[in-house]
């Protein structure tokens, strides 16, 4: 009995695979083989019995949202074997990265910046070159001070915040320190806690006869906007905010997204949505948000929402500086 023979009797009573989620089983397995292989350390099971796990794994990664990686059994390195995992376990162990990596960030003085290093890239959807940035930002700790500030490679030289200027979210390390780091109460300061519908008599999410209205698409939404700024996480918050997705039921995993440097990675997003967290594939470190966007253009006298693109962001390099300029 021959390798296709078998794959055949495996997926007998499991709905068919499209030629899209065949391929990416098949890159995925040579690369699982690839990883097991390396060094000359041999594969721990006959490579027809890794198939056939790694098949099966497949097709419930493609009916339960998980995602297929490579782990080692029982701690041992050398006999890695298969595993899937929803969106919310690479969640937490995003999160659990997130506490180890960053335990060392430095606490800021108001009078310092935020240094942040962020490369971009754009990509047409109708085809064209894709576009790169590499931009920098020096943004004054608590906002009293003017901050430079890099977007797509034009440099905006902001003044101090105004008495009554308010951002949101907030850069200023203080406003974010009174942030919640609980993932429950966070999860309210998110959205949940914060949005009151007012539904018309005789109606009922809402407008008549329209959808109910989604509080977890704000809650990650926010969380987006969270992420996306030119801003130095107090500690435990950055680790808070993707537990609280994790919460999330319908956050689900997008395979095998590729960030702003190249770097393979998984992807976590929510219907509907056009963002996208992205994290590294073997460490679960957070690489950057993917976004597709589109220009709003003037058309026929109206104003269009016309060139749609996809666009990645990646942090590179986070610190806190003493003057604009100076680099971590």
């Amino acid at each position: 009995m021959d390798d296709l023979t078998l794959v055949k009797e495996l997926d007998a009573d499991t709905p068919p695979l499209t030629a899209e989620v065949r391929a990416a089983a098949r890159t995925r397995l040579m690369t699982a083989m690839g990883r097991e292989s390396r060094g000359g350390v041999a594969l721990a099971l006959p490579r027809r019995t890794v198939f056939r796990v790694a098949v099966a794994a497949t097709v419930a990664a493609a009916a339960g949202g998980t995602v297929l990686v490579a782990s080692a059994d029982g701690g041992d390195p050398r006999s890695p074997r298969m595993t899937t995992l929803s969106a919310a376990q690479v969640l937490h162990k995003a999160a659990d990265r997130t506490r180890s990596t960053g335990a060392g960030l430095p606490v800021p003085r108001n009078d310092q910046y935020f240094y942040t290093k962020t490369y971009t890239t754009r990509t047409p959807l109708k085809g064209g070159g894709t576009r790169t940035w590499t931009d920098e930002s020096w943004m004054s700790v608590d906002g009293s001070k003017p901050s430079r500030r890099q977007e797509y490679g034009k440099i905006h030289n902001d003044p101090p915040l105004g008495e009554h200027e308010v951002q949101w979210p907030p850069n200023e390390y203080a406003k974010l320190q009174k942030w919640p780091t609980d993932p429950d109460e966070l999860l309210k300061w998110l959205g949940r806690g914060r949005i009151q519908v007012v539904e018309p008599s005789g109606t009922k999410g809402g407008k008549a006869g329209g959808p109910a209205p989604d509080p977890d698409r704000m809650v990650f939404t926010e969380a987006c906007l969270l992420m996306q700024g030119p801003r130095v996480m107090p500690p435990g918050l950055q680790a808070a905010a993707f537990e609280a997705l994790a919460k999330l039921p319908r956050v689900k995993v997008d395979e095998d997204e590729v960030d702003a440097l190249g770097r393979h990675g998984v992807g976590v997003s929510y219907p509907h949505l056009t963002f996208t967290f992205v994290f590294d594939r073997e460490t679960y470190d957070y690489l950057g948000i993917r976004v597709t966007g589109s220009d709003a253009k003037r058309v026929d006298g109206e104003w269009r929402q016309v060139d749609k693109y996809v666009e990645m962001r990646s942090s590179q390099e986070v610190g806190v500086v003493d003057r604009i300029g100076q680099r971590p």
